[in-house]
């Protein structure tokens, strides 16, 4: 066969056959050196063409989908009145303040916002698809009080040492001025119709008024513990802290209207005749609060840097760290000795205190609220005790470099007027004119070192501000 060669198998009644095709002439030359320079010429143009072009598609790559950015640098959209829309990136440093939006506040979500928190700062309205945020195992009643830091166009921090408007927005709202004047009305119209074992102490007791309403009430022999509750909770309102439950004070009298069905109790309770007591709101829900970490171990300290370091989509978490700066601002001004300070004193016999839940707080579990009981020892038993306590109230106060700037402005409008012993006084009459005779008004002695106290915490956040500003 003609330009190949044929292989026959066993026998030549094969129908098939197998044909190898041989290799072509070798080119001339002349025609091979063409052939190699034009194959050089086409790799050369094709290299040229992929060196310029490589580059260009590297150096702007495709824009991504907002699911898979980082949630804490997705876009922000802020909605105007016309409808439109403007994306901006939320400051992946949450010190640098919000950009300027030109466009109006978004009315939906400050509206949300004032409902959280009637005195939280309204911001520019940002709005975030917050859905995404929201731990989906969370219970639902948490998870609708969580607000975006995002929604409030704010920073975690602003001027560096003050809780940002966000974080603001998602503190729990407290006992406000409305329910604390409902909770003086109720005790003064309600027979107390039972009596029971409750409420700490063993002279305290647990009261239920003929409505169903119960009250802690707090019972002592020497009026001192009786001036510091009570004091400590108009000095907490005079702050602007909604975290104390609502008191007021009572009178027992076996004879009188409001006890008369409870004479017996009394007799077992051995309450005497005419001694002051405070009637607190019973709070339902509540669960154990511990310390945060940064406040644990001996060199504790929270300041802007810790903040910085924390998840910002953890509103519910910086809500209560937020709270946590009013308690220890709140416990150095009244020198509370029952609350983390006792923890820190019982260091020396139990290294864990501090990872033990803290002594008389306790967390509203429904809201995340942080309630401040049992502030007896405050104004008058600690100011006694300050040179066996002062150290531990220095070093918690000496920890903080963050503050609620409502609480700090509070702050210094005492300190400059230098009236916060007759504000004092003065809530003591207006809210119990019948009692004056009953119990004492807040001692001068007490109301000299509050006011250096309130001084100390002064000197602190201007320090704070002073280090972080110039930083």
């Amino acid at each position: 066969m003609a330009g190949g060669v044929v292989y026959r198998g066993r026998g030549d009644n094969m129908k098939g056959s197998l044909s190898i095709a041989l290799p072509a002439p070798p080119l001339p030359p002349r025609a091979s050196r063409l052939a190699c320079l034009a194959a050089a010429t086409v790799a050369f143009l094709v290299g040229v063409a992929v060196g310029v072009t490589l580059p260009l598609v590297l150096t702007s790559p495709p824009e991504a989908p907002p699911h898979s950015l980082p949630r804490h640098v997705q876009a922000v959209e802020a909605s105007t009145e016309s409808g439109g829309g403007l994306v901006v990136t939320a400051p992946l440093h949450t010190w640098a303040p919000p950009p300027v939006l030109n466009s109006e506040p978004n009315l939906a979500a400050s509206t949300a916002a004032s409902n959280i928190s009637e005195q939280a700062p309204i911001s520019s309205g940002w709005t975030i698809n917050s859905t995404e945020w929201l731990d989906k195992d969370m219970p639902l009643d948490v998870a609708e009080n969580q607000v975006e830091w995002g929604d409030m166009g704010s920073a975690l921090l602003e001027d560096e040492v003050y809780w940002g408007a966000g974080v603001e927005a998602a503190l729990p709202r407290g006992f406000p001025d409305s329910e604390v004047e409902s909770w003086r009305k109720l005790i003064r119209r309600q027979a107390v119709a039972r009596l029971q074992d409750g409420c700490g102490r063993m002279q305290n007791r647990l009261l239920t008024f003929t409505n169903g309403t119960k009250s802690c009430c707090r019972y002592r022999q020497n009026h001192d513990q009786i001036q510091g509750e009570i004091f400590s909770f108009y000095l907490s309102r005079l702050l602007g802290l909604t975290n104390v439950p609502p008191s007021a004070l009572g009178v027992v009298r076996a004879g009188a209207w409001q006890w008369a069905g409870v004479g017996n109790q009394l007799a077992l309770a051995q309450w005497a005749e005419e001694r002051p007591v405070v009637m607190t709101r019973f709070v339902e829900d509540l669960a154990p609060a511990h310390i945060p970490v940064p406040l644990r171990p001996s060199r504790r300290r929270l300041h802007p840097l810790e903040v910085e370091s924390l998840d910002p989509r953890d509103l519910a978490g910086l809500a209560e760290l937020a709270q946590w700066s009013d308690l220890i601002v709140f416990d150095y001004l009244t020198a509370n000795l029952d609350r983390v300070v006792n923890n820190l004193y019982n260091m020396q016999w139990n290294p864990g205190m501090m990872e033990a839940p803290a002594h008389n707080l306790a967390r509203h579990a429904p809201s995340g609220l942080l309630v401040f009981l049992d502030n007896e020892s405050g104004l008058l038993h600690g100011y006694r005790l300050l040179d066996k306590y002062e150290t531990f109230h220095a070093s918690l106060l000496n920890a903080l470099c963050v503050f609620r700037r409502s609480t700090a402005e509070s702050i210094k409008r005492l300190v400059m007027a230098k009236d916060v012993g007759e504000r004092l006084k003065k809530m003591f009459r207006r809210h119990e004119p019948d009692l004056q005779d009953v119990l004492p008004p807040i001692p001068d002695k007490s109301v000299k070192i509050l006011n250096e106290r309130l001084a100390s915490v002064h000197k602190q956040i201007s320090r704070c501000e002073r280090m972080y500003r110039n930083s």
